[in-house]
């Protein structure tokens, strides 16, 4: 497959994708003169399966390729990018875990490596090519070999140190944080250790820019995405007094970045706020009001919905009728039928903005 010419960008759509890389970075430079950036989701017809995919690395690049198309033709604010996907358990089978592929889903960890909470103590550090990591890089030299010209490669997801140290230890990691307190740091130390040498690994395999990143179709300010949907199963106070040091160090070490948080704990989110060197975060709006959020947040902080909002959702009724959050500095995703609905739709939020 001749995938350099399999989605050609145009000269036009290069010359839009820069004013679109210069608006993404005034999220960040200037919050308030900014304008928001507007995403529209539409199904893609045909793609093959994750076990088609998984299984070569020229399909699922293919298959991302296509994904890529609606929003061409549309015209909307995501940017060219793809991304080896090799699912969440990365991070945990460099540290042993057993890797399972669900029918038609993503590989996820099969089994936890520690036993027991003192086990930590023998625990090492894993090398850069441990677990999947050997054929991610593999994979990404390929894709680069094969990319079209003027599409980026995304980061690999890496979770955070708490969502990985869970699936290490397992669920008694929960009784951890009562029993073995000075164990549970240890772990969450060692997994914060790696994953600022593997960040820094994989970021120089695709990108030579330190200050800015590419996720989930946007520019970000910052290096990576972490992850911290598992903080919905601790207390706040845990966090704080846990994990929040390990959060800090990553984002310090690596040169910042945004989290993503699909739990379900409001308080938890406002300890994210407080982590300096964060500069975006996206929470699931089924569960938390994303007006109340964008009123709440630093102004240097990026939001984003997690799931793309649908069209009769209280979010777009509310964006639609000129009532749109004070924070300027949003990403907003939203579902559409079609392509032709699609661009409809995008055509009545950019007008509805009202700056």
């Amino acid at each position: 497959m001749d995938t350099k010419s399999y989605l050609r960008i145009s000269d036009s759509d290069r010359v839009r994708f820069e004013g679109l890389y210069a608006r993404y970075r005034l999220l960040h430079d200037a919050p308030d003169a900014c304008r928001p950036m507007i995403i529209i989701n539409t199904p893609v017809d045909g793609l093959p399966t994750w076990e088609e995919r998984l299984a070569d690395p020229l399909v699922m690049l293919a298959a991302d390729l296509d994904q890529l198309r609606p929003h061409l033709e549309m015209q909307d604010d995501r940017v060219p990018t793809v991304r080896v996907q090799f699912g969440t358990a990365q991070v945990a089978a460099a540290f042993g875990c057993r890797i399972v592929i669900p029918e038609n889903n993503l590989p996820a960890a099969g089994d936890h490596v520690l036993a027991r909470a003192e086990d930590v103590v023998g625990l090492a550090l894993p090398s850069l090519n441990a677990g999947w990591y050997g054929k991610l890089a593999e994979w990404t030299a390929i894709w680069q070999e094969h990319l079209p010209e003027g599409v980026h490669i995304q980061h690999p997801d890496i979770q955070s140190a708490f969502n990985t140290a869970h699936l290490v230890r397992g669920n008694d990691i929960l009784t951890d944080f009562y029993d073995h307190p000075a164990e549970l740091d240890l772990l969450l130390d060692k997994v914060t250790d790696f994953m600022v040498a593997i960040l820094k690994h994989t970021k120089a395999a695709i990108s030579d820019d330190p200050d800015w990143f590419f996720d989930w179709g946007a520019l970000w300010k910052g290096a990576a995405r972490i992850s911290n949907c598992s903080m919905h199963m601790i207390s706040p106070r845990f966090y704080r007094e846990h994990v929040l040091a390990r959060d800090i160090r990553f984002f310090e070490q690596v040169g910042g970045g945004r989290m993503h948080y699909c739990g379900t704990s409001k308080k938890v989110i406002d300890e994210f706020l407080k982590v300096p060197a964060i500069t975006g975060l996206d929470v699931d709006t089924g569960l938390h009001d994303f007006y109340d959020l964008c009123r709440r947040a630093p102004a240097h902080v990026v939001l984003m919905p997690t799931m793309p909002l649908k069209r009769d959702s209280v979010e777009v009724q509310r964006m639609l009728a000129g009532d749109w959050p004070a924070k300027r500095n949003i990403i907003v995703a939203v579902e559409a039928a079609s392509v032709d609905e699609g661009r409809a739709l995008l055509r009545q939020i950019r007008s509805s903005l009202p700056y």
